[in-house]
């Protein structure tokens, strides 16, 4: 795929996965191709193995391997692949090299994981990780407030394969400003607040959302970027009041239950089990028919 190509993939609801277990606590391959073949069915057509709701960080790197050439084979030829890789570099280089021998066209890279990053140690991080796999598009994944466009601007200028941002500071108005700084239309961008932040950062240009809602409900998530790429603004807070209360549970203290509300929604459903592993927890029993009671309400 070209570049041109790629960003057009990015400029949609872009899937993030989850990855279910067994009640032995191994990935549960079944239940996974499950939700993906849901998600392709209900439409959607970028798809992010390995991001946060995927919960990255807690799983092997065998795992992490497992997961992506899972996702590759049940997608074939109906998504583009935007693979999340990370930690320290050599790690971030071989799973970028994993994920384009498997046959990925895209790798977003997670905020790096180090108490001292500096703006010019964040651009040498990035490089060498989309120098490594030029041929693949690289879409950064920020969550830096302190990052100045200008940085993300000379990684551009040195790595043209870096096509989109992943833009996840709870700020619009520094999003917008950062995008311009960076280059607003040399990047695609992506609201990587997910559909509560998406009509406030298309109205600063952003072109795509990503997304864990879209695991209980792709149509919900369509609904709402068919209605921002129409500039029906109206239209899209409709669809921020529908999932408003399934999000404020997700981001409650600190989003200590950003994954657990989704993968609770997924067991209501019985599409997988509820199983999430350390340091995230299970949702209390006093919560779970709130959620059970969302999700169904979106099946109708």
């Amino acid at each position: 795929m070209t570049f041109e190509l790629l960003k057009a993939a990015l400029a949609d609801v872009v899937a993030i996965p989850v990855t279910p277990f067994t009640a032995q606590g191994t990935l549960d391959t079944a239940a996974h191709r499950t939700l993906l073949r849901r998600l392709l069915d209900g439409g959607v057509r970028t798809l992010t193995p390995n991001g946060n709701t995927g919960e990255f960080y807690a799983l092997t790197p065998d795992e992490r391997r497992r997961v992506t050439e899972l996702t590759l084979d049940e997608a074939g030829d109906r998504a583009t692949i935007l693979v999340g890789v990370g930690h320290d570099v050599p790690t971030a280089v071989e799973a970028a090299r994993h994920a384009r021998a498997a046959g990925a066209q895209m790798l977003m890279v997670h905020q790096p994981v180090h108490p001292y990053v500096s703006e010019g140690g964040w651009v040498d991080y990035h490089r060498a990780i989309a120098e490594a796999v030029p041929e693949l598009g690289v879409v950064p994944y920020i969550r830096n407030a302190v990052l100045g466009g200008e940085r993300l601007a000379e990684l551009g200028e040195v790595c043209p394969n870096v096509v989109g941002v992943k833009y996840a500071v709870a700020d619009a108005a520094r999003f917008a400003g950062f995008a311009r700084d960076a280059g607003l239309d040399r990047f695609v961008w992506v609201a990587g607040l997910a559909e509560p932040y998406a009509p406030s950062y298309f109205a600063g240009g952003a072109t795509g959302f990503t997304s864990g809602l879209v695991n209980v409900a792709p149509s919900v998530s369509l609904e709402m970027l068919s209605a921002l790429r129409a500039g029906d603004y109206p239209g899209s807070m409709k669809v921020w009041e529908q999932i408003r209360r399934f999000e404020e549970l997700r981001a409650a203290n600190g989003s200590a239950d950003n994954v657990t509300v989704v993968k609770e929604a997924l067991s209501s459903l019985g599409l997988c089990r509820r199983d999430i592993r350390p340091p995230s927890r299970e949702l209390p029993e006093s919560q779970r028919a709130e959620v059970a009671a969302i999700a169904a309400g979106w099946q109708a």
